[in-house]
Formats: structure tokens, sequence, C-alpha cells
């Protein structure tokens, strides 16, 4: 809380006021984010909806990387209800029994939170001697190999990529999907 004041240059104390702890205060940041992944309009196309709503949630959480963590024990506030509304009304027109529809809002969930988590991890510096010295106990074999000339980029699009693929897997009218999940059961 102390930071906090510090950065809004106010007293500690007068922070105590407006939110009564720290758990208090991440809940109002949390649900300040969320305000910033809520659309002005939601598109009539279903997965042109999801999408747009992805994207935005993938992008606030890549300029806010904390609220990956914070947002896991916050209780949903207003804006976070109104994302979750806005969800639903984009799904409303289609088929989908809410159970498909809740499954696919917590798999495009599972897609964003976990793109952006590992976006914000690779954010972070390798030790690289380390690595190059497993490597050198050929102990690893298929790493060196694809390894073999440095670093390599991978494809900056792929976030939009699988989202598009994972919505056109999921729809109402799914047997590619249905058989996947039969297989999975078994």
């Amino acid at each position: 809380m102390r930071r906090v004041a510090q950065e809004l240059d106010v007293g500690t104390m007068s922070l105590y006021y407006y939110v009564k702890t720290k758990k208090d205060l991440i809940a109002v940041m949390d649900d300040a984010l969320m305000s910033l992944t809520l659309l002005p309009s939601v598109p009539r196309n279903w997965k042109l909806a999801i999408a747009e709503i992805a994207t935005r949630t993938h992008s606030m959480l890549l300029r806010h990387p904390w609220a990956l963590i914070s947002m896991q024990s916050a209780p949903p506030g207003l804006n976070a209800m109104r994302h979750m509304d806005q969800c639903l009304e984009a799904l409303e027109k289609t088929s989908m029994t809410a159970k498909q529809k809740l499954t696919l809002l917590a798999m495009v969930d599972d897609f964003v939170f976990g793109h952006a988590l590992r976006e914000a991890v690779s954010e972070k510096v390798i030790d690289t001697e380390f690595a190059a010295a497993q490597l050198a106990t050929g102990n690893f074999p298929r790493i060196a190999e694809a390894f073999g000339g440095g670093r390599i980029e991978i494809e900056k699009d792929r976030f939009q990529v699988g989202l598009r693929l994972l919505l056109e897997e999921y729809g109402p009218q799914r047997p590619r999907l249905q058989r996947v999940v039969r297989r999975s059961r078994e």
C-alpha cells in the first residue's frame, strides 16, 4: 500500500479510506483492467466478436503481465461481469447450449491467458552459458539440432492463427472437435 500511495503521491492512510486491504486494492485494479477488454459494440458475427474480445484481453495482459497472477484470486467486479456478458451476447444467436458456450469461453480464456503467460516469460533473459554447457553434454540432441544455428524467432502471428483455429474448430457444427473429445475420453 505504501508503494501505491507513493506512486499516487498521496498518504498511505488516505488510501485506506477507499480500499481496506491489499486484496481490495487488487480487486479494484483488476476491475479497472477489465474495462479495457470491453467492446464499444459487439459484432454480429460470433467468431469475429469472440476474436475481438480475446485480442483485447490478450493485449491488456501483455501490457499488464502482473494481472496474469492477480486476476486468479480477485473477485469479479462489474467490468469482469460486463466482459462475461459481452462474451455471452456474442454467442447468443448461435445454436450452442449454455454448456457449450461456457466451454468455448473457458477454452478461449485458457488460450489467451496461456499465450500471454508464455509471452511474459519469454521476455526473461535465458542463461545462455548454462544452456550451451548443457547442450555440449550431448544429453539433449533434439534441442541441439533445433537450435544449432542459435536462437530461433517463432512466428509472431501465432496468437491470431491459434485463436482462429480454435474458433473454427469449436462451433455449433463441430464434428471434428466431437471426435477429438470422444478419443480423449477413451
